[in-house]
């Protein structure tokens, strides 16, 4: 084991709240050394900006806010020093210019992850950011930080710590939740870590598996009762898939349905799959005179339905309930999904659960181990994709780094 000292900032982790902490701490005047369990930085950054970079999101700042959650009020703080507008900002003296898609989402010119990605590094390169690869922390050896190398076990002294570790969805990329364990070790209260913006199981036949997974169910709209017993729905789209349903509808009330299976074991989420048609409408198209047409062609000239959404109708209702047009236009704007579970952490976009934020000061230092802050997708909060997740990164990532630093100015 080697020993080398270091009266610099300390940054672990290369994902965007990592390196918006050594961004900030840099531009208050503080040396940084970054260091990351890979061989590089940004890796799920650039994979998530393989389909397009979805940046942030352009829609009112209010309603942005609201995206958060139960956390809502204590990411509102985050973004009063970095939203959604000065995200863009960021990108443009960074030379990426953006733009909001149709969908209010927004994203580079280019739709690019890596053009940004290099420059940022440049930038960090040039004002001295120190960044060693290959250091996958391990805790704490009193007040110096353990890591392990290629060369062995490694201590540094750091005058200060921020940790932005991520999660534990894509382990392959570094976000693995190795870091729990030295944190429970040390005290800090951390929430269990779960998936979130997943996909949830349904037992399937083998047809439906096979036949129709990667089909897009649009639009449709999702019904579901909350564990306060409140109503609520919202319209979008979602994703057949081999082992139940997924997509952005999905990922945007998962943390409701994930409350609702802790609590009784099942999710009970019904899809109007015909927002179009009031009930009694659509009733009196079904109740015509069908002739020669199949349930399926006449399903599709009546009511709007593609093949994924018979498809879907068929393997959750019975003949009884075809055959009565009353009974299945009910069924059309009700469908009932019965979800058995979510899919597991690994396979998940983004996690929940993390260090609770109530084990966190204002200025998200750990309250038992004053100098060491934390930042990103480690803290316990979620938001939907489009943009959300990325955004509170990067604030609560600046916030720590300019923290952080004038706790170091300051000694």
């Amino acid at each position: 084991m080697t020993r080398q000292a270091f009266p610099r900032l300390a940054i672990i982790g290369g994902g965007p709240a990592g390196l918006m902490a050594a961004e900030a701490a840099c531009a208050a005047g503080v040396a940084v050394d970054l260091y990351d369990a890979k061989g590089s930085v940004g890796r799920k950054f650039l994979l998530a900006g393989k389909g397009g970079l979805n940046l942030t999101h352009g829609e009112p700042h209010a309603r942005f806010v609201e995206r958060y959650g139960a956390r809502r009020e204590v990411v509102a703080r985050w973004l009063d020093a970095f939203d959604a507008q000065a995200l863009r900002r960021w990108a443009r003296d960074l030379g990426v210019e953006t733009f909001v898609g149709s969908s209010g989402r927004v994203f580079p010119l280019d739709l690019k992850a890596a053009p940004l990605l290099r420059g940022w590094l440049r930038r960090l390169r040039e004002s001295g950011v120190a960044f060693h690869m290959h250091h996958r922390w391990l805790g704490w050896d009193g007040a110096a930080l353990r890591f392990a190398t290629a060369q062995g076990e490694r201590t540094v002294e750091a005058a200060g710590t921020i940790l932005a570790l991520g999660g534990a969805s894509w382990p392959q990329l570094g976000s693995d939740g190795a870091w729990v364990a030295p944190l429970e070790q040390a005290g800090i209260d951390v929430a269990p870590l779960q998936p979130a913006n997943c996909g949830f199981e349904l037992a399937w036949s083998a047809h439906l598996a096979t036949r129709f997974a990667g089909a897009p169910l649009k639009p449709v709209v999702a019904h579901w009762v909350d564990r306060h017993g409140v109503a609520h729905a919202r319209q979008g789209e979602c994703v057949l898939s081999e082992y139940g349903i997924e997509g952005s509808l999905i990922y945007a009330i998962g943390a409701e349905l994930r409350e609702q299976l802790a609590a009784r074991g099942e999710a009970v989420l019904r899809l109007d799959l015909v927002p179009g048609y009031a009930e009694s409408v659509l009733a009196g198209r079904l109740a015509a005179p069908r002739g020669k047409h199949s349930l399926g062609d006449w399903l599709r000239r009546r009511a709007g339905l593609d093949a994924a959404k018979c498809a879907l109708l068929f393997e959750l209702t019975d003949k009884a309930t075809l055959a009565d047009p009353a009974a299945l236009a009910a069924q059309l704007k009700a469908l009932p999904l019965r979800l058995r579970a979510p899919r597991p952490v690994a396979e998940a976009i983004s996690t929940a659960g993390g260090v609770r934020l109530e084990a966190l000061d204002e200025n998200l230092m750990l309250r038992e181990r004053p100098g060491v802050y934390c930042a990103g997708e480690m803290l316990d909060w979620e938001a939907p994709t489009g943009g959300y997740l990325l955004t509170a990164c990067f604030a609560s990532g600046l916030l720590a780094g300019r923290a952080a630093a004038g706790r170091l100015r300051g000694a």
